[in-house]
């Protein structure tokens, strides 16, 4: 049953129409694409709001452009009723075009006020933070905090309104973490300059982050680990950035974060950020110190696909040390664990799994050529190099195939390789 809507609605609208404001239906719906519109305003043929609902002879009611294609196309039925329409004429539907006006209209109303009530409030909150300190401060952050995650409205609000540098002035030597945790959550939801990106790059300020990233809750750690990724993609090469991604304490509250499965989306910010760290050749050794490549390693069978793609080009990275190459060859089960990602997830795994594969061979031929055939390695290399994938893939399975068989006979390895008399 269809209602035309409360008093007080009709009221605010009528009151919307008379101040000249002008609501055009084509551009209600697009504004309130995401929200929950009555079956009866919804056209059978498109599924979308009707904007210019029209009626057959069958008594059907349907999007006129809609119905308009429906004949084009040469049919001469209800598209509902499947029924032969006996009269091809189309009626507009004035009564139900301004049931469906008015319904979104009043919802477009609602939602300005809403969203100018959340603006004004964010102005509130902003005035009030410059006078008050201690929990009265945290709470006044904290409500912050929830609008500019909520609202992209507001996030752009506090931007002109100068909230930047009042919010930015909270992280101090004698900053709590209760206020720390609150300015990165809102610091990491707002396009940063590059001068205000600079000066949170100071060394005092990285070591609060760092500090609160460790000390803070499963959010907190990730608005952290964010808001560092964001400095680092700056990408300029500085004593400071040399500074931030050299921090032990960093890299090991990040395997915290990584380590964390009840979180998964801490896993991939975690991960996203140890990538960037690594791309820094200085801190790899480092990165193998804290024991990162056992603990990646641990991990390969429980990530999903999208981590299981960065920590396999984490290790790769590592892979080119060494250090790394020792700490993979050391790892239980390294070999079977990842002969099984090659032509599993993506072209990019396989490629990441072959160069640790191949890391691993260097260091230690025999028995990693030995473990890699009983693991099934060879079946892996022959799909990869039948396969559609980058020449230079085929080429590096093709060459490290023809290494792990030379400790075995032909027979030998085709029996390994378990396959049918027609491959051989």
């Amino acid at each position: 049953m269809l209602s035309k809507g409360t008093r007080e609605g009709d009221e605010k609208l009528g009151a919307s129409l008379k101040s000249g404001v002008k609501l055009d239906l084509k551009m209600l719906i697009e504004e309130l694409e995401s929200i929950d519109v009555p079956s009866v305003f919804i056209c059978p043929i498109s599924l979308e709001p009707m904007r210019d609902p029209v009626t057959l002879c069958t008594g059907q009611t349907y999007d006129r452009a809609n119905i308009l294609t429906w004949f084009s196309l040469g049919h001469n039925t209800c598209p509902t009723t499947m029924q032969e329409l006996w009269d091809d004429s189309i009626t507009p539907n004035r009564i139900l075009n301004q049931f469906i006006l008015n319904w979104f209209s009043q919802k477009y109303l609602a939602m300005k006020k809403k969203l100018e009530d959340v603006q004004g409030r964010a102005l509130e909150l902003l005035d009030k933070l410059k006078k008050v300190k201690g929990q009265a401060r945290v709470q006044a952050l904290k409500e912050l905090h929830y609008l500019v995650d909520s609202h992209a409205s507001t996030r752009k609000t506090v931007a002109e309104k100068g909230g930047l540098s009042l919010i930015f002035s909270f992280l101090g030597p004698f900053t709590s973490h209760a206020v720390g945790s609150e300015v990165i959550g809102i610091l990491v939801n707002l396009d940063l300059s590059s001068e205000l990106k600079k000066n949170l790059m100071h060394p005092a300020k990285v070591s609060l982050l760092v500090d609160i990233m460790n000390e803070g809750t499963i959010q907190t750690k990730m608005n952290c680990a964010k808001l560092i990724e964001m400095l680092l993609m700056e990408g300029n090469g500085s004593e400071s950035e040399t500074q931030v991604v050299s921090s032990l304490s960093l890299l090991v509250g990040l395997l915290r974060l990584i380590r964390d499965q009840k979180h998964p989306n801490g896993v991939l910010t975690g991960l996203i950020l140890l990538k960037i760290i690594c791309s820094h050749e200085s801190v790899r050794s480092s990165v193998v110190s804290i024991g990162t490549v056992a603990q990646l390693i641990e991990l390969l069978p429980i990530l999903n696909n999208e981590c299981l793609e960065i920590a396999l080009h984490i290790l790769e990275v590592l892979s080119t040390l060494p250090e790394g190459r020792v700490a993979l060859k050391e790892c239980p089960n390294i070999i079977p664990n990842v002969v099984k990602l090659l032509m599993r997830v993506s072209e990019s795994c396989t490629q990441f799994a072959l160069s640790i594969l191949w890391a691993i061979y260097k260091l230690a031929p025999k028995e990693c050529a030995s473990k890699a055939v009983e693991a099934g390695l060879a079946v892996k290399l022959l799909l990869v190099i039948q396969s559609g994938c980058n020449p230079v893939l085929k080429q590096k399975s093709a060459e490290f195939l023809k290494m792990c068989s030379l400790d075995y006979s032909t027979s030998i390895l085709i029996s390994k390789c378990m396959l049918t008399t027609t491959i051989q």
